[in-house]
């Protein structure tokens, strides 16, 4: 089992649901199915999908997708977002530029990830 696999494994202790793809570039995709989101937002659950790079964990995740219709609240984008496509992937999605400050491939994971993936969500802006 690869490091990815054996992260993956234990990010889906934390998210049953959770599924993960090789892509033909020899990276990963984490898909979490409905990711429920706090007030603040267009939709109360969101598809969330991130890449484990070609190199992980050495090479850190950079960068999230969700649901192309996601906005906030008031019908605005959110701060740092855009159309920009999922590799590999058909169908809209909606890019944020998040990216994280430290990553250390001994301690860090596709779990730690997620984490900054929930942190940017809980502060609709």
């Amino acid at each position: 089992m690869t490091p990815t696999q054996q992260q993956f494994e234990v990010l889906r202790g934390t998210v049953a649901q959770a599924s993960i793809q090789a892509l033909p570039d020899g990276s990963h995709l984490i898909s979490v199915p409905a990711y429920e989101l706090p007030d603040g937002w267009s939709k109360p659950r969101v598809d969330i999908k991130f890449i484990a790079p070609v190199g992980y964990p050495l090479a850190r995740p950079d960068c999230f997708w969700a649901d192309a219709d996601l906005r906030l609240k008031s019908g605005n984008p959110p701060m740092n977002t855009g159309q920009t496509p999922l590799p590999y992937a058909t169908g809209a999605h909606l890019w944020f530029s998040w990216h994280v400050a430290t990553w250390n491939p001994n301690n860090d994971s596709l779990l730690t990830y997620l984490y900054v993936i929930k942190r940017r969500l809980h502060d609709p802006r």
